[in-house]
């Protein structure tokens, strides 16, 4: 499906809908752009409270959205990006296709505003009979400046389709996309981006012993599949690559501990951590980012079967540790782990990995942030947590305490694969650290990479969470230095 895209104009050039985005204390520069009466009427508005205006033109519409004045800058660009979204629907009510946006407030709020329309406009009409009746009517968006910044329109526009394709990745039913799809899509991503892309099938998983693995997939009809993808251009701020890893289980019926009807219906999200990382390296490979990325992806679905994993049963990881599984429905720490272990063969200056994790974040935080966790150094934890306040994809840090490590001793094995408590993202977490002897920090994105309703510009079921937050993150990376 084609996306919308942003162009630039010059500003002279209103021969359309017009939509003019101003703060409270630059009203007046709407004076050479509205009639008299219309100003008068705005003024008066605006001083009552008013912030969102129409104005009917004889073949064409003005829509004016006034922003408070930015006191703290990450809340302003968030404000920014929700007024843009609440314009789509008065949009949609005109049947407005098309729309130049001039701005008359700081470059930085005025491309959050565009984000914010670019990214409330998506829709996955991909299996209505007719999608066109589906569809929004908003096709053409242009941004009127003096001076087009043609690098920020350029990474807006990448970073927006980055955004697209992991939604429409976690969208896909499990029906039209499993494991072979995943590393189908990862292949073309590369091709079309210029990542290298490697893809290891079942027999190489299982000459490597990945038993973490090979083990959750050992009930599937479908071989399971470990994606390579890397960016590593001629000059990189980075002498050492770093690393993100994304869960890829296409979908998890939580195996022979079998989740209820319920709780599996949502389960094809349970790769978002996956899509987020072949979403965010295609941004980093479209905006040219001068740092060394590699993206690992395991990829496989978590089935019942008569050969299925069994509560009690050992397994031996790709790290040579044993693990007792006290339940399958923790099965996403296991591909992970044997990814931590792989990633080690890079030796990375620093690896995130982003996942689907557990539903004990959910209970923890909601739909609203993010839980991490992990041993990088403070800097690392607050440059991330700075790039969530930017993108208003935020995070919350919880302890790695000794404690909660104790909780996954087993009598019969190295450790199990799940503690006991209720604190399950953080035990999640410490079963990870066992893997991870570099630089670590692990995502729990459970509670917001998926909606049951749509929250401003993140729509109904997948939300594209950890593309923009890991892409403004690498792009700062090494930049200080």
């Amino acid at each position: 499906m084609q996306y919308l895209q942003l162009a630039t104009v010059p500003v002279d050039q209103n021969d359309d809908n017009l939509i003019l985005l101003v703060e409270t204390t630059t009203v007046d520069q709407l004076d050479a752009v509205l009639q008299p009466a219309e100003m008068i009427f705005l003024r008066q508005a605006v001083a009552k409270g008013v912030r969102a205006f129409f104005f009917p033109q004889a073949n064409s519409a003005v829509f004016v959205r006034v922003l408070e004045p930015a006191s703290d800058l990450a809340p302003s660009l968030e404000e920014a990006r929700l007024d843009a979204n609440q314009l789509l629907c008065e949009l949609k009510n005109y049947h407005v296709e098309s729309a130049v946006v001039q701005t008359f407030c700081p470059e930085v709020r005025a491309l959050a505003f565009l984000e914010g329309l670019m990214l409330g406009s998506y829709q996955f009409v991909n299996y209505f009979s007719d999608p066109t009746k589906k569809s929004n009517q908003l096709k053409s968006l242009r941004w009127a400046v003096a001076q087009a910044p043609h690098a920020a329109v350029a990474e807006l526009n990448a970073l927006v389709q980055a955004v697209f394709m992991t939604r429409d990745m976690v969208n896909e039913p499990h029906s039209h996309f499993d494991t072979l799809k995943l590393a189908q899509t990862a292949r073309e991503t590369g091709e079309k981006y210029g990542l290298s892309v490697e893809i290891l099938g079942k027999e190489k998983i299982e000459e490597l012993k990945m038993g973490g693995l090979l083990a959750v997939n050992q009930a599937s009809s479908v071989p399971p599949q470990f994606c390579i993808l890397e960016w590593r251009p001629e000059h990189t701020r980075n002498k050492k690559p770093v690393v993100l890893i994304g869960k890829g289980v296409v979908y998890d019926t939580g195996g022979l501990s079998l989740k209820s009807s319920t709780g599996m219906e949502s389960m094809k999200c349970d790769m978002a951590g996956a899509a987020a990382v072949i979403g965010a390296m295609a941004a980093v490979a479209q905006a040219a980012l001068p740092v060394h990325v590699i993206g690992l992806v395991p990829a496989t679905d978590n089935k019942i079967g008569e050969r299925a994993l069994s509560p009690g049963d050992v397994i031996r990881m790709y790290s040579g540790a044993t693990v007792e599984v006290v339940n399958t429905d923790a099965e996403g720490r296991l591909i992970l782990a044997d990814t931590l272990h792989y990633a080690k063969k890079f030796d990375p200056e620093l690896v995130l990995d982003i996942a689907t994790l557990t539903g004990s974040a959910v209970n923890a935080l909601g739909s609203q942030a993010i839980c991490y966790m992990g041993t990088a150094d403070a800097n690392v934890k607050r440059a991330l947590e700075t790039s969530g306040w930017n993108t208003y994809e935020r995070l919350v840090e919880l302890p790695l305490w000794k404690e909660y490590g104790d909780e996954l001793k087993s009598s019969i094995a190295d450790m199990k694969n799940m503690g006991s408590g209720p604190a399950g993202m953080i035990t999640a977490g410490k079963f990870l650290e066992h893997f991870a002897d570099y630089p670590w920090l692990h995502l729990d994105i459970a509670g917001s990479a998926y909606l049951r309703a749509a929250n401003g510009y993140r729509p109904k079921e997948g939300t594209g969470v950890g593309v923009r937050l890991l892409f403004d993150f690498l792009k700062k990376w090494g930049a200080e230095e």
